[in-house]
């Protein structure tokens, strides 16, 4: 069994700030983390290797730094870190961050064959969920989102059961091998790291590929140039203002409310049941 986690490092949103005259997030303002979501995706990919055994490997995209979050993967628990780092990645959109980790994926793939990938629900900076089903997309494998918890994993009929969480209750699933999650923050607990992975993960150094390290690849499709979103603005949402206080007398206060649902009256509307 041979489980990949994609990981990304995230600056701390509790500490970040917003430029005022660039309207760009200040990223120098907080530490890099690794991503919440991402920590419970790696936990789980211990958790299912302690059931069916295998292998655990961490992919992340970014500068070199970056191997600072796939050293905290391997203290959680898993076995290898790939790092793909080049500035021909800067830039990177989702759609184009999908399609670098899904070339790296196929490399990774030719030494070892992959079962399982597991991805975060979304990255905090961003926060689209797009990464990972764009990810399963390119890979032509079946994306589940949203998971709470991995019930069963069928080696031998290379299935697994799945539930998920949707707007509106559960979805149990049974899907084939290979596949891709996405886990929500639920799906499990972060362990305390034992002492012979902290040590592993002082001592680890990545595997980093650059472009030219991996194959067949369409640089028009890296990075800015193949990236199609485009920012328009971002800002700070104003804050809110307060109430309106009533004074007075009760009869003050009554005449002062009826003003207000005057004024406010065509935000008011009224269904009435048939």
């Amino acid at each position: 069994m041979h489980i990949v986690v994609c990981v990304k490092q995230v600056p701390d949103t509790k500490i970040i700030k917003i430029n005022p005259k660039t309207n760009t997030l200040d990223r120098r303002s907080a530490p890099a983390i690794l991503n919440p979501y991402d920590a419970h995706a790696v936990q789980e990919a211990v958790k299912i290797k302690e059931k069916t055994g295998g292998t655990i490997s961490v992919l992340s995209m970014g500068p070199p730094q970056a191997t600072a979050v796939i050293k905290k993967s391997i203290e959680i628990g898993a076995d290898l870190g790939y790092l793909i780092s080049d500035r021909a990645f800067a830039g990177a959109d989702t759609l184009a961050t999908s399609y670098a980790l899904s070339k790296a994926l196929e490399r990774i793939s030719k030494d070892l064959p992959v079962d399982m990938v597991i991805c975060g629900k979304h990255a905090i900076d961003g926060d689209t969920g797009q990464v990972g089903p764009g990810i399963a997309r390119r890979m032509d494998i079946p994306p589940v989102t949203n998971v709470i918890e991995v019930s069963e994993v069928n080696q031998q009929e290379k299935t697994v059961l799945i539930k998920r969480k949707l707007t509106s209750g559960y979805e149990l699933i049974q899907s084939e091998l290979p596949c891709l999650l996405t886990v929500e923050k639920e799906i499990n607990d972060i362990e305390y790291s034992p002492m012979p992975n902290m040590i592993k993960a002082a001592r680890y150094e990545p595997v980093i590929w650059a472009v030219s390290d991996l194959e067949n690849v369409e640089r028009t499709q890296l990075g800015l140039k193949g990236s199609p979103t485009i920012v328009g603005k971002m800002f700070t949402p104003p804050r809110p203002e307060g109430g309106i206080r009533l004074e007075g007398s009760t009869d003050e206060q009554v005449s002062q409310l009826m003003e207000v649902l005057m004024e406010k009256k065509d935000l008011l509307t009224i269904q009435s049941s048939k």
